[in-house]
């Protein structure tokens, strides 16, 4: 009596089992995995995810193929950054996420909206950034002495340049030290377009005032919802050319145009400008495009090195197919299995250039 009531238990359980036996249990299409990368799975998922992330940015839809080697390089670069230790936490990626969205000059909550908005979830962005960190710390950190610029070659670069345009600016050839202290007359955020005229008016009016900086620290720090801040020296190449320009057109002890910003009225009074001979803009210039050449050299060939010795294996055959993508040695396709005309059932119509009977 106990085996039979035992045995009715169980039937229901058994007959979802052979349901599922005949139906052939299929897992979504999207959680189907497309390609493998050293035991680890892309799903069609994440394919569909970085493709939108990339239509988000470049407004331009990207090729299957291409988000599929992007992620499978990705893939490899987080593997071999951790055979060296270089192994970002979930802290580390959520800082370099908020320095994007700050650089965006949005919150951290208003990216992710953002993103959600358009379907894509956080973490697609996520994995790219981590990607990118542990990237560029393991070719910085490995190959930092081939990396280096020689001051020789930065030179012998701005001469060429110089004989290939004579007539260039002398700004870009000429570098001053800059001593300088901003001045900000604060203008409470909400406030009227009326009261922050008023105070552009106030900036003007002080400015025509002051002659040098004595007098700037005296007046600014004795006056109610102002500041002056202590002196900050930097020369030509640390300076954008905007207002490198502006304070290269305001007299020494005098104060530049005033400037609305988020803490409100800003002006910059010129302490200083002396010539040096530390670094020139166009020197500036020359040395980082010529380092870029050199890391964008070496991310490329070592990306190769470890992309060839991974192991990958594409096993969404049907959409791998039609893109026919170059595999390395050690990547490989599953083979596409055809109908057997020997054998009863429907048959499928293949082309003979792409499917091969099964004997």
């Amino acid at each position: 009596m106990t085996m039979t009531t035992r045995c009715f238990r169980q039937l229901p359980a058994f007959f979802m089992a052979c349901a599922l036996a005949v139906i052939g249990w299929q897992p979504s299409a999207h959680a189907q995995i497309a390609v493998m990368v050293n035991g680890e799975p892309i799903t069609n998922y994440d394919i569909d995810q970085r493709s939108k992330l990339v239509f988000l940015s470049t407004k331009k839809m990207p090729d299957r193929q291409q988000v599929i080697d992007e992620l499978i390089d990705e893939k490899v670069k987080i593997r071999e950054g951790k055979k060296f230790g270089i192994d970002p936490s979930a802290s580390d990626v959520d800082q370099s996420y908020s320095s994007m969205s700050s650089r965006m000059r949005i919150t951290g909550e208003q990216l992710t909206k953002s993103l959600e908005t358009q379907g894509i979830r956080p973490d697609t962005l996520k994995a790219r950034l981590k990607a990118d960190m542990v990237w560029s710390n393991l070719i910085r950190g490995r190959y930092k002495e081939s990396l280096q610029v020689g001051e020789k070659d930065v030179a012998a670069a701005v001469q060429e340049k110089e004989k290939e345009k004579p007539g260039d600016e002398k700004s870009d050839t000429q570098s001053f030290e800059y001593k300088m202290q901003p001045i900000v007359l604060i203008v409470p955020r909400g406030s009227a377009a009326d009261a922050v005229e008023t105070r552009k008016k106030e900036a003007e009016a002080l400015r025509a005032r002051v002659q040098t900086c004595a007098e700037a620290n005296a007046l600014f720090k004795s006056m109610q919802n102002a500041a002056i801040k202590e002196p900050v020296v930097k020369t030509s190449a640390d300076i954008p050319p905007s207002l490198r320009e502006v304070l290269n057109g305001t007299p020494v002890g005098h104060l530049t145009p005033p400037e609305l910003t988020k803490q409100g009225v800003e002006m910059v009074a010129l302490c200083g400008k002396d010539p040096t001979t530390v670094d020139t803009p166009k020197k500036k210039e020359i040395r980082e495009k010529m380092y870029t050449e050199k890391y964008e050299a070496k991310s490329k060939s070592y990306l190769r090195e470890v992309r060839g010795a991974a192991m990958i294996e594409y096993r969404d055959v049907s959409s791998s197919d039609d893109l026919r993508p170059t595999p390395s040695k050690h990547e490989k396709r599953r083979p596409r299995r055809c109908a057997d005309p020997s054998r009863p059932g429907p048959k499928r119509r293949r082309s003979s250039s792409r499917c091969k009977t099964r004997l």
